[in-house]
């Protein structure tokens, strides 16, 4: 509006009656004072100027204006007790009507003109630790990273005073109006452009409106990515953009805690309840795959988390849809991940691969299974909260393969207090037990239990490097890694226990020179035949793989050392031309560096006499992998 349009007609000229009571001559003067401001900031010169009332350089006067204001009002009331019937009141109601319009005009102006001080983030910012509404939400915020953002962003030059000042004078327009009865006027300018501040916000967080059906209808990764920007965008709306409108709200409408109510839940319900409905319906998609857990996890943890702030900040009653909303999506993106555990659970129970996995290596399940659970561990807060009454339904009695130490651990719910480790437990159970029948189809009883070992030894790393060691325990990881060990010692005797047994138990006991060649000629013969079966067999975890070489080597070095020793001369005498010792202790210590890589090259041992100058004694594979240490 113009200023021009606030121009007020001159006061008529004063009668001075006999009698002019005390109320008249006080009306009289505040409505002198108060035309001279109008005059001098409604002419056309004051219009086509940069200079407005309520400005840096005219602060005090705006000040004194609003007194007067206020001060006509009273007098007003008092002339209506004393002379009701009082020309001047139908002259000082005019010209409180033209004071209105001038206020008006200044606090549409003002909430225009400091969009930049006034904008969500900036308010929130400056307020964060002053206002008396920050003490409720403080608590929730302080431990986040947004806290340091806050600080850091505090010292900007956005923040130099402007938004203060602004705040303070449309605080100032604010009471005044509400005070002299035009709240209306007043709230009714406040939530068209606050409104449309919110909405723009929204719209450039990329927060859309979407019907439950139009969301159905999306792929995946449309849906994924919309996803993607509603977790950006609502921790932004909720701590800024909603928190600063809260903020703003309580300093301009102080006076009148209803008034603050209604222009907040107005201005913010809308955009509110859109932002908080889009879990809720994400999470009633059809064909949910345990793949997309982790983004409605995402979700979750970001509701929650953000939960005690929004509860605060929509604390009103006329704000309960907005509270209602949160809680109902809370509530569908928990049945959303109880649901994709459930598929998850029974694919798992439904895989039916039978092909041996080559060299006894990791299985892709028990890869796909521990990723999933470690995934899954980082979520432990929200996955308590979402599987917190969830019972586990188990067959019972439950297979005696499942369990690791039998005796009373005879339900998984016996062994774990939470309901989360409960379920991980479960899960992991149920992955071993298909291993475990994985290994059947093995022709080589040694590598089936390779295959084992290697399974086994991949949950407990997996566990042991993840948050998963804190939902099982330490109890948990110690059977687990001594049924690896047990799993390693059957493998070793399976696999190298000819080689060990071809050899005396005391190598010092003293036998001919036949017998001694006897026995190495087994020896070779044994060692050649398991290394050539191990060739292409695999240990892919280096810590298992060199616990397994160093105990190997332990056993089979100690007796064959002592004993080529003994019999060394003997063995390499004229006695026995052309009788050669193919693997020395160094060769066999070589070989064994060279095992459990998995196939490379052509893998063939020597079988030409190498004697005891063969000492390097290796493969084709080992000496590509010579520079390897173990």
């Amino acid at each position: 509006m113009g200023k021009h349009l606030f121009r007020s007609s001159p006061p008529p000229p004063e009668k001075q009656p006999a009698h002019q009571s005390l109320a008249e001559s006080a009306v009289q003067e505040c409505m002198s004072n108060i035309n001279t401001v109008i005059s001098k900031w409604t002419s056309s010169s004051s219009s086509s100027s940069d200079e407005f009332l309520f400005s840096t350089n005219s602060r005090r006067e705006a000040e004194e204006f609003v007194l007067a204001v206020k001060h006509l009002q009273s007098t007003m009331h008092r002339l209506v007790s004393v002379n009701p019937s009082s020309e001047k009141l139908v002259f000082a109601q005019n010209l409180m009507q033209s004071a209105m319009k001038l206020l008006e005009s200044e606090f549409h102006r003002v909430l225009n003109a400091n969009r930049e001080y006034l904008d969500p983030e900036s308010v929130s910012v400056r307020s964060y630790r002053s206002s008396r509404f920050s003490t409720s939400t403080a608590t929730s915020v302080s431990d986040s990273e947004d806290e340091s953002t806050y600080e850091e962003n505090a010292d900007d030059h956005r923040f130099s005073g402007g938004d203060s000042d602004a705040m303070d004078d449309l605080k100032m327009i604010a009471d005044c109006m509400i005070s002299t009865g035009y709240a209306k006027e007043c709230v009714t300018v406040y939530k068209s452009v606050r409104r449309s501040i919110v909405d723009e916000t929204l719209h450039n967080l990329a927060v859309e409106r979407f019907t439950l059906h139009q969301i159905q209808k999306m792929d995946w990764e449309v849906l994924e990515s919309k996803i993607k920007s509603w977790l950006r965008a609502v921790k932004l709306a909720v701590r800024s953009l909603f928190f600063g409108e809260r903020i703003l709200a309580d300093h301009v409408f102080s006076s009148s805690t209803n008034i603050v109510e209604s222009s907040f839940t107005d201005i913010t319900q809308e955009g509110a309840l859109t932002l908080f409905a889009f879990p809720e319906n994400a999470g009633k998609i059809k064909k949910l795959t345990p793949e997309k857990m982790f983004r409605f996890l995402d979700m979750y943890e970001s509701l929650a988390n953000l939960f005690v702030e929004i509860e605060s900040i929509f604390y009103f009653d006329s704000a309960a849809a907005v509270r209602s909303q949160v809680i109902n999506s809370l509530a569908r993106l928990g049945e959303a991940a109880r649901s994709m555990m459930t598929d998850f659970e029974s694919a798992i129970q439904k895989e039916t691969s039978k092909t041996p996995i080559i060299g006894g290596g990791v299985h892709p399940l028990t890869r796909y299974v521990m990723n999933y659970l470690s995934f899954l561990a980082d979520y432990s807060e929200s996955i308590a909260a979402i599987f917190e009454n969830w019972k586990l339904s188990v067959p019972s009695p439950l297979p005696d393969s499942l369990f690791i130490s039998g005796g009373d651990e005879a339900h998984p719910q016996d062994l774990y207090s939470s309901p989360v480790s409960v379920r991980i437990a479960w899960v992991i159970l149920l992955t071993l037990c298909k291993i475990d029948g994985k290994a059947q189809p093995y022709k080589d009883v040694a590598l089936s239990y390779l295959f084992l070992t290697n399974n086994l030894q991949y949950v407990v790393v997996k566990v042991r490097s993840s948050n998963l060691k804190l939902l099982l325990g330490d109890d948990w990881l110690a059977r687990h890694e001594a049924k690896v060990n047990q799993y390693a010692d059957k493998f070793e005797k399976l696999a190298w226990g000819k080689v060990l047994t071809s050899l005396p138990e005391n190598p010092a006991e003293e036998i001919s020179p036949e017998e001694a060649r006897e026995l190495f000629t087994r020896f070779n013969d044994e060692f050649e035949a398991s290394y050539r079966k191990q060739i292409s067999w695999v240990i892919p975890d280096p810590k298992l793989r060199d616990q397994i070489k160093i105990s190997l080597s332990q056993k089979l070095m100690l007796v064959c050392t002592e004993f080529y020793e003994i019999n060394r001369v003997g063995l390499v005498g004229d006695t026995f031309n052309g009788f050669s010792v193919r693997y020395t202790p160094e060769d066999i210590g070589n070989y064994l560096s060279d095992l459990y890589f998995g196939s490379r090259g052509s893998g063939s041992v020597s079988t030409k006499g190498s004697g005891s100058g063969s000492g390097t004694g290796s493969t084709t594979t080992g000496k590509s992998r010579g520079g390897r240490s173990h």
